[in-house]
């Protein structure tokens, strides 16, 4: 689930992704929502329109809006009223710290690797093209559903015909301010736990005192 705001194009909205989707959207509006849908009849996000009759919309940032509970909960009763039938439940974190399982070339590919990336609970295929990628590291790991800090949004697709379900990071993806300006994933320290949310300040400092480094 993505969330956002766009105070200077779309004020008092918030933008609500839930998924890719397939082909053209189709569009239903009641009291002030729109339901998006792809051709195949999924829900693929929302757009709420006059936010502040409903939330503080002030106190909520210009862009990438965390999912919470509370704001959830506001959500959903907004969708309940204007007759929708959709509930948005708080899914897991989708910027995360994850353990390179497997690292293959890519079949079709001299720079591209093809991995298998355990996050705890889950395994996801994902073509990296770092140089400095290796089996056994613990990478930060952006998963399907994922708004970058430069917008960019993260599905699954593929890469040279081999199916990539994430993205594994660098610092400079992740707009880390002493991000090394070379190429590289960002590669944490073991202590790290798999699974974890990733934690841009902690791993900032690490970067700015040198333990951390690509």
């Amino acid at each position: 689930m993505i969330i956002s705001t766009n105070k200077k194009s779309y004020p008092d909205t918030i933008i609500l992704i839930l998924d890719q989707g397939e082909g053209r959207s189709t569009y239903e509006e009641k009291n002030n929502i729109v339901q998006v849908k792809d051709e195949k009849g999924k829900i693929v996000g929302y757009n709420f329109f006059k936010v502040s009759d409903f939330l503080d919309y002030d106190k909520l940032p210009n862009g990438q809006v965390k999912p919470e509970q509370k704001l959830l909960d506001i959500l959903n009763d907004q969708l309940t009223k204007a007759g929708f039938d959709d509930k948005l439940e708080l899914g897991k974190p989708t910027l995360v710290y994850g353990f390179v399982k497997t690292c293959e070339p890519h079949p079709d590919s001299d720079h591209l690797h093809v991995t298998t990336i355990n996050v705890g609970d889950d395994e996801y295929q994902i073509v990296c093209g770092a140089p400095n990628i290796q089996q056994g590291q613990k990478v930060v790991v952006a998963l399907p559903g994922t708004l970058m800090p430069n917008g960019q949004q993260i599905w699954p697709g593929e890469l040279r015909g081999v199916k990539s379900s994430g993205m594994i990071c660098s610092a400079r993806e992740l707009g880390l301010p002493h991000a090394p300006q070379k190429r590289g994933i960002l590669v944490v320290p073991d202590t790290f736990k798999v699974g974890d949310e990733f934690e841009p300040t902690k791993c900032d400092e690490l970067l700015a005192c040198g333990q951390i480094t690509l």
